[in-house]
């Protein structure tokens, strides 16, 4: 399981993150250390002084009357529990690291809670309850004068954390939005990638940036020029090709009829060259015609079956479970099933076996074509896709060896991926998948 983000946004974003965090604990420890305990220890010290002074005087047992003069004196008052809880006591927040340190002080295990505006009674803002393990019953009530100035309470951890989330959203924007235009450029070289060639980006962010999307926008044109002038180029070749073939045949058809088999030769190399032709236009100008239209596989490998069914020598046994629909061009990718179709019958015999099942995990529709002849050598299996490569030599091949470089740019601009293995059992098995959605 890999922890850091290989993106340059996630690294940047963990980065500042990291950085924030690291700032947010030093300065947490800065507040503590150095204002928060100082500070609350100086509270602790004077409740502890007065806690003691009240020891001393014995006021804790004291009767009313002398506890009532001492608190209009002072201001500290005396109180048993049930005079506390009506005083406010029963809305205190118990202060665990203030009871801590009047404790050290004094040593006696002491209760220190604190009223706060909402809940104090009386005039003052925030009042101190002080109970003595030995005196459990008693309450020590000390004003803080002054507390509306400071809110006395643990270090401020619910701030930190906020400023440490507002920066991180911050920086996370900050990113986001440097990195937009590179999503744009990966997005583009993407469709280059798949023979498609979008529109020119906009130059957009830093200056570098411009740079390199104004290099990938001339880069862009200039394959789509090249890839028009080779579609072009071989059209031209093509016309002027079919038309010496066509004189050949025509003069083949002059021939006198003992010369049939002359004929005959001469007639079926040239649909052997028409079919090359056919095949190098094919390839050169990588067919992007139809419509994306949801279709289901199995649909279009039924009618493919059935073309191939009227052959007597050609078997086919379908194991096609349910499918979704899928969006295909297909035209398209009825070529694919033609291709895969058509060379393992010519390479594999006169049996093959078509099978479909989707992944719901991946969502994707997956086609296995598998054939039951003599296979590809393992290290040649790569070589098969490649243009004017004929991987099936040891089958026997025959034609341009540019089947199946079409049929992967054809997978190709649908998204998918198609891979050629040899079954265990013996024959070559062709295995492509579409997205279930783009």
């Amino acid at each position: 399981m890999r922890l850091l983000p290989k993106s340059a946004f996630g690294q940047t974003v963990l980065l500042i993150g990291v950085l924030l965090l690291i700032n947010q604990v030093v300065s947490y420890l800065s507040v503590t250390y150095y204002f928060v305990r100082p500070t609350t220890q100086q509270i602790s010290s004077l409740l502890a002084t007065q806690v003691q002074s009240v020891q001393s005087q014995g006021l804790m047992s004291a009767p009313l009357e002398q506890r009532l003069a001492y608190a209009k004196q002072t201001k500290v008052e005396i109180m048993t529990t049930e005079q506390a809880l009506q005083q406010g006591l029963r809305d205190a927040t118990h202060y665990n690291f203030m009871s801590s340190q009047v404790s050290s002080q004094i040593g006696v295990k002491a209760d220190v809670r604190i009223s706060t505006a909402e809940t104090a009674v009386g005039s003052e803002p925030y009042r101190v309850w002080i109970s003595l393990s030995t005196r459990p019953n008693i309450w020590v009530s000390i004003p803080l004068i002054g507390g509306n100035d400071a809110h006395i309470s643990p270090p401020p951890t619910m701030y930190l954390m906020v400023i440490g989330i507002l920066s991180v959203t911050g920086g996370w924007w900050f990113v986001r939005h440097l990195n937009r235009p590179l999503q744009a450029l990966q997005q583009a070289a993407l469709q280059v990638g798949r023979g498609q060639f979008p529109p020119p980006l906009k130059e957009q962010g830093s200056s570098e940036m411009r740079e390199v999307t104004r290099a990938f926008n001339r880069m862009n044109q200039g394959i789509k020029q090249l890839e028009d002038e080779r579609t072009l180029m071989t059209a031209g070749i093509s016309h002027d090709l079919r038309t010496p073939l066509t004189r050949i045949r025509l003069a083949s058809e002059m021939l006198p009829e003992e010369s049939e088999w002359v004929r005959d030769g001469i007639n079926e190399d040239i649909e052997d060259m028409n079919a090359i032709i056919d095949q190098f236009i094919e390839y050169a100008r990588f067919d992007r015609t139809g419509e994306w239209e949801n279709a289901n596989l199995n649909t279009l490998i039924g009618d493919m079956v059935r073309v191939h069914e009227r052959y007597e020598s050609h078997h086919i046994t379908l194991k096609l479970t349910s499918l979704p629909d899928t969006p295909v061009r297909t035209v398209a990718i009825k070529r694919v099933l033609d291709n895969l179709i058509e060379n393992a019958f010519r390479y594999g015999g006169d049996k093959i076996s078509i099978s479909t099942f989707f992944d719901r995990t991946k969502q994707r529709v997956y086609c296995r074509i598998r054939d039951f002849g003599p296979g590809i050598p393992d290290n040649e299996l790569d070589n098969a896709f490649m243009p004017f490569k004929q991987g099936d030599k040891a089958r026997g091949s025959l034609g341009s060896g540019l089947g199946l470089a079409i049929t992967r740019k054809i997978i190709n601009m649908h998204f998918g991926n198609i891979t050629l293995r040899n079954h265990p059992e013996g024959g070559l098995v062709a295995e492509f998948w579409l997205p279930g959605a783009h």
